[in-house]
C-alpha cells in the first residue's frame, strides 16, 4: 500500500492537482494506493492531543494513512524556502518510531524555478534522522502556473518524470 500525502492544508492548492495525478497514476499501473490531504485534518489541531495516544482524530488518521502504509509519498508545495509548517507539525505529533524503515519518495511543486529542492532537502534530513529510507530520485516540479490547465497538468515531460518516479518507488 502507498499514501500520498498532500503536505498542506492551505483550501484549492495547486498541490493537490499533482497529488491527485500522483494516485491515478499508481492505480492505472495496478497499484494499492491513497490520497490523504492535509486540507482534511481537524480545523483546529489541538496541540495538546497530538500527544495523546489513545483517543483523538490524529491518532486515527496516523494510523489509516502512515501505518498501514508500506511506502509514502509526500507531495510538498514550497512554502518560505521550504516546506510547509503544519507538515512538520504533522510529523512533530507521530511517534517517531512510525517512520523508521518507511520507505519515501518526494515531489516537490512550486511557482518558481526550483521545484522545492530546499524543501525536500530540508525533509530528507528530517526523515533520514527518523530512519526512514528516501528514494534518491527527487521530483522537482517548477513553475507549476505554467503546465496547469483546467485542473490538469498538461506539460508531457513532467508525466513522464512522475512515471519515471513511480516506477523506481515500485522497485524500491
Amino acid at each position: 500500500m502507498i499514501t500520498i500525502i498532500n503536505a498542506t492544508n492551505r483550501p484549492n492548492n495547486n498541490t493537490k492537482i499533482f497529488s491527485k495525478m500522483y494516485l491515478e497514476m499508481l492505480e492505472n499501473k495496478g497499484v494499492e494506493a491513497k490520497l490523504f490531504s492535509f486540507e482534511d485534518l481537524p480545523q483546529v489541531v489541538d496541540l495538546l492531543e497530538l500527544y495523546n495516544p489513545y483517543k483523538n482524530l490524529f491518532k486515527q488518521i496516523v494510523d489509516k494513512y502512515i501505518l498501514s502504509s508500506d511506502k509514502l509519498v509526500f507531495v510538498i508545495p514550497e512554502y518560505n524556502g521550504t516546506y510547509p509548517g503544519i507538515l512538520k507539525l504533522f510529523i512533530d505529533g507521530c511517534n517517531p518510531e512510525i517512520f523508521k524503515n518507511k520507505r519515501i519518495a518526494m515531489v516537490g511543486v512550486s511557482t518558481g524555478r526550483a521545484g522545492n529542492n530546499r524543501g525536500m532537502d530540508d525533509l530528507t534530513n528530517v526523515f533520514h534522522y527518523l530512519g526512514a529510507h528516501i528514494l534518491p530520485y527527487k521530483l522537482p516540479i517548477s513553475s507549476i502556473l505554467k503546465i496547469i490547465d483546467n485542473n490538469r497538468c498538461s506539460d508531457e515531460s513532467t508525466i513522464v518524470a512522475i512515471n519515471k518516479q513511480i516506477d523506481l518507488l515500485i522497485d524500491f
